[in-house]
């Protein structure tokens, strides 16, 4: 017998400056918000995400979290990887917003081509053309 999964439900994030990474996830990174509660026993925000319509991403505010511990090599997540459908339109729209990217990669195995770019707290994001 095997376990059987259906799909990845959401990825969490915590961040450090709740109002900036909310902004990044919603006007940079094209996210919608489905819900946004603040949990005042724990002083947490926790905003629920989605991307086309379907639920993905959560984000999370705590008091004095702790830093991410190396980039991308620490034990645990590495990073989100998101597809998009032409990779130079999305290295332009960077640009406009000026967000700094790492140069342009090719996939050794596939051929396609992907960058990285950082939330504001240095989660490392894939932005991989797909």
């Amino acid at each position: 017998m095997c376990l059987k999964i259906e799909k990845i439900h959401h990825f969490a994030i915590i961040c450090s400056d709740y109002e900036k990474s909310k902004y990044f996830y919603t006007k940079v990174l094209p996210f919608s918000i489905i819900a946004e509660h603040y949990r005042e026993e724990r002083q947490s925000f926790k905003l629920d995400l989605s991307l086309n319509g379907n639920y993905i991403l959560e984000l999370f505010s705590f008091p004095n979290p702790a830093k991410r511990p190396s980039y991308p090599e620490a034990c645990g997540g590495r990073h989100l990887c998101l597809g998009v459908s032409d990779i130079k339109e999305t290295i332009s729209f960077l640009q406009k917003k000026n967000i700094a990217f790492q140069p342009l990669r090719t996939d050794e195995y596939t051929g396609k081509q992907f960058t990285f770019i950082e939330d504001p707290d240095g989660f490392p994001i894939e932005l991989y053309e797909c």
